[in-house]
């Protein structure tokens, strides 16, 4: 079994504001959701920043599951022809905000 996922952003920005957000974030979906090992955790990354590239989002969010999905194996080469594929799926403005945010990401060491 792999390292237990832990995240604590949700308590740590919203825990008094949002205490169930937060809650959710952090234990469900974070704790129980990506521990589950039924798809692993470079496939689960993938998804997830096709998922955020075909809303169009393209702030911190997508950046932390970037380098979330090079830290669990997703090389550069990858990345780019994942984008490049979505590209044509979700649009191309998209992948533009996707590549800047993918090269900052694997530009730094």
């Amino acid at each position: 079994m792999a390292e237990k996922i832990v995240q604590t952003a949700g308590r740590d920005a919203l825990g008094e504001f949002a205490p169930e957000f937060a809650y959710f974030n952090d234990d469900v979906l974070f704790g129980e959701n990506w521990n589950n090992e039924d798809i692993d955790l470079k496939t689960r990354s993938i998804i997830t920043v096709v998922s955020l590239m075909s809303q169009g989002i393209t702030d911190s969010s997508l950046k932390y599951h970037i380098s979330n999905a090079k830290n669990h194996g997703v090389t550069q080469k990858e990345m780019a022809a994942i984008i490049t594929h979505v590209a044509f799926y979700c649009g191309w403005p998209k992948a533009w905000a996707v590549f800047r945010l993918a090269k900052e990401v694997y530009e730094e060491a």
